[in-house]
Formats: structure tokens, sequence, C-alpha cells
């Protein structure tokens, strides 16, 4: 009689506790040396290359659309000398994030995800283990310290960037006071603000770092493996950064007061 191991869930759950044991494995791995600091610099280089561009793009119209959302809302309830603090604190604190997160898993976790892929049907993984060269340390770690990195680098980039279309916008088309915009950041946001938008930024680059490379060394096999493993890998992440995104949000309103209370 053979034990009941088709329920419902069991396969999700051993993928989740395999990708589980592989960014533990990442972090172990980070420490031993020697560390692959050509492979940690060229990674970082690949990443920021198909990334930067589509990110500052993006950056634009979210930073736009909040600012003009907001400056409509505060002008319908008489607040207009906080359309500023309002429309950059979502930036900074969910929309910079978010926004780095996406384009870091779907243009950086995809082309880490179809390398290691490839790789690994060409049975290179295989090699390097045999010869006693693990796989983690020498390929999958400087990935995902790329994927980091590159993730905080960015989401400053973003915070500008966005922070300077919705200023743009909220002045030119909504005909608001310059003074007023900048002002009222200062009464609202706070330095904890930035810090959580940057660790957001880092433990999304290391999600989508970690579930790049475990869906690249797993692909089913053959080219259609790797390309199905991409897709996946691009899905799973982005549903992972919006549960985390939401953790995340919870505890720091939770554990930092807002300011002024």
């Amino acid at each position: 009689m053979s034990a009941p191991t088709s329920f419902p869930g069991v396969g999700a759950l051993r993928e989740t506790g395999r990708m589980f044991a592989l960014g533990i494995d990442v972090v172990r791995s980070t420490f031993r040396r020697p560390f692959q600091l050509r492979e940690f610099i060229q990674q970082c280089w690949f990443v920021v290359s198909v990334t930067v561009l589509p990110t500052a793009l993006v950056s634009i119209p979210f930073g736009a659309v909040i600012a003009l959302q907001i400056g409509s809302l505060t002008r319908q309830i008489g607040a207009q000398s906080f359309t500023g603090a309002a429309s950059v604190l979502a930036i900074i604190q969910q929309a910079s994030p978010i926004v780095t997160a996406l384009l870091i898993a779907g243009a950086g976790g995809s082309a880490i995800c179809a390398d290691l892929g490839s790789r690994k049907i060409r049975e290179e993984i295989d090699a390097m283990e045999v010869l006693g060269v693990s796989p983690i340390q020498r390929l999958v770690v400087p990935r995902v310290l790329a994927a980091m990195l590159v993730s905080v680098l960015l989401n400053g980039m973003v915070s500008v960037v966005g922070v300077m279309g919705g200023y743009f916008f909220n002045v030119i088309l909504q005909d608001g006071t310059p003074g007023a915009y900048l002002a009222s950041f200062s009464a609202l946001a706070q330095l904890p603000d930035l810090w959580i938008s940057e660790i957001k930024a880092l433990i999304f680059g290391f999600i989508a770092g970690i579930v790049a490379a475990y869906r690249g060394l797993n692909p089913a096999g053959g080219p259609k493996g790797v390309g199905d493993a991409v897709n996946q890998a691009v899905v799973i992440t982005f549903l992972l950064l919006f549960f985390v995104n939401f953790v995340l949000t919870t505890i720091y309103l939770q554990v930092v007061p807002a300011k002024g209370s």
C-alpha cells in the first residue's frame, strides 16, 4: 500500500520547500571563499543593461498617474497643500519598490533563469558538480547578489524620477504650487519611509534572484522546458512580491508611528 502523496497542494509545498532550501544555501554560500567577484560584476552590469532604461520609462508615468490622481482627490476635499506629501510618500513607499521589483523579475530574472536553464540542459551544471565545483557558489550567488544590489540602486532612481514626474505633472497640468508641493513633504515624510523603500527593494531583489535561479536549475527538460521555466519564474515572483509587499507594509505601519502622531 503506497503512502498517500497525491493530496492537493503537495507539489506546491514540495517546490516551496526546495526553493526555501535554495535560499538558505545561497545565504550560506555568500560568505564562503572564494567569492566570485568577476562573475558578480558581470552580472551587475548585465542586469543593469536590461533593466535601467525600461525602469526609467515606467517610473515617469507611474509618478504622473499617482500625482494626478492624488491631486484630483485633494482638490475635491480642499487639501491641495498636502498633494506633494501624499504623492511622494505613495511613490517612495509603494510604487518605487514595486516598479523596481517587477522590472528586475521581468527583465533581469527571466534572463537569469534562461541562462541557468540553458546551462542545465547542456549538462554544464552536472559537469560542475562532478568536478567538485558548487554551482550555487559559482553561478547562483553572484546573480542573486547582483539582483539585490541593482534593485536597491534602481529603487533610488525610480524614486527620484517618479517624484520629478509627479511634480511636473502636478504643477503643469493641475496648476499646483511648486512651493506647496515641496514644503508639504517635510510635514508628513520621515527618514524611515526611505529606509522601508530600500529594504523592500533589497528583499524583492533577493526573491526575484532566488526564484529565477531555482526555476533555471530545475527545468522540465529541453528548450521548451527552459521557456516554461522562465514564464513560471516571472509569475511566481510577481505573486510573491505582492504578498511580501503587503506583509512588509503592514509591519512598517504598525511599528513606525506616523509623523506628528
